[in-house]
């Protein structure tokens, strides 16, 4: 956790004068009932009704955020950014977004979560390139997200084979998301941590607001503006559900920028890789889907890897190691002291 003196809530609820554990506890759980949701009504919209319109379905995913923002009181004299630092965030924000619903049109549910899932090593990875943050992981966290991915791999190849939705084109789309993923949780952390009085509400409706241009461009190009308006005149209930679908997404965001300003962005990564884990078999069970011994040997590693790095990281530090720093320290102070006291003597001479 970061040691910033930022006073930080999630929707009211005060999280700086609580344990680090119920910190955790709450902003997890925001962001798994936020993503439950979402991945239950995205299933739904593009699996069940056949709709394929991703970014449509974000830019108006993006206007009701901007409502919920509002009612939370928060108004731009708030901000302690700059415009432009949202500029970046925003366009991989929306980007993020529109190919990862839009893969869905080519990857089936379960698919395209397990894809999104692999993005901790990559994030890892960029952390310690990003200015601002230049961040590095002990090597257990390296094989812990190792375990993960080749756990995600066993379960792709396995779903290739009950799953009859699994194209080329929907990989390209959400291995796009995934690189812009990797980007986006570092670039966020770094702006929390340059500037700690920044809040979530801020980088939610500021990246919300400088992102709604770039999502125009693509439905323009792409006629999905037209053809999404049309279909969903047909079928007005699909407004019901967007909205409900981004209000506990709403949620989620707001959580998982907590963690992100709280504990860092690989580990919120870990937590949105459990998160999706426990999406993709309610997806099984909800909608009835197959699920082969493959698939549980893939689950198995996921969580493997999530558990190598809780045991891990709840270790308690090595004290001897401690206490032999301290000696150490206590040394270099008397020989700091020493050297005073003969400057003092030399000067009293002079």
């Amino acid at each position: 956790m970061k040691k910033e003196d930022q006073a930080r809530s999630l929707l009211g609820i005060s999280l700086s004068d609580r344990p680090t554990w119920q910190q955790f506890l709450i902003c997890s759980s925001g962001f798994f009932f936020g993503y439950l949701v979402n991945g239950i009504c995205e299933e739904y919209v593009y699996n069940r009704l056949s709709f394929s319109y991703g970014w449509y379905f974000t830019f108006v995913q993006a206007f009701v955020y901007l409502v919920l923002i509002y009612l939370q009181g928060f108004t731009t004299k708030q901000m302690v950014n700059p415009w432009k630092t949202y500029v970046k965030l925003s366009a991989v924000l929306m980007g993020s977004h529109g190919l990862t619903k839009g893969s869905l049109a080519y990857l089936n549910y379960p698919a395209q979560i397990m894809f999104k899932s692999t993005k901790v090593i990559p994030v890892m990875v960029m952390g310690a390139f990003i200015p601002g943050l230049r961040r590095k992981y002990p090597v257990h966290e390296y094989i812990s997200a190792l375990l993960l991915v080749i756990g995600l791999i066993f379960f792709t190849l396995a779903d290739a084979n009950t799953s009859p939705n699994f194209s080329i084109i929907g990989i390209v789309m959400i291995t796009g998301a995934l690189v812009m993923d990797a980007f986006l949780g570092n670039l966020q952390e770094a702006i929390f941590t340059t500037n700690p009085e920044t809040t979530q509400m801020e980088m939610l409706f500021c990246s919300t607001v400088v992102g709604l241009p770039f999502l125009l461009l693509p439905m323009l190009v792409t006629g999905e503006l037209f053809r999404a308006w049309s279909s969903c005149s047909q079928h007005p209930y699909v407004y019901g559900v967007l909205v409900f679908e981004a209000m506990a997404t709403f949620v989620g965001q707001i959580s998982v920028l907590s963690l992100i300003a709280l504990f860092g962005a690989a580990t919120t990564a870990m937590v949105t890789t459990a998160r999706k884990a426990v999406t993709l078999l309610l997806s099984y069970l909800i909608f009835t889907k197959p699920l082969t011994e493959q698939h549980s040997s893939g689950l198995l590693l996921i969580s493997m890897g999530i558990v190598l790095k809780l045991v891990l990281e709840s270790k308690p530090p090595n004290r001897a190691g401690d206490r032999g720093k301290s000696q150490l320290v206590e040394v270099n102070r008397s020989k700091e002291n020493e050297v005073n006291e003969q400057d003092e003597e030399t000067q009293a001479l002079v």
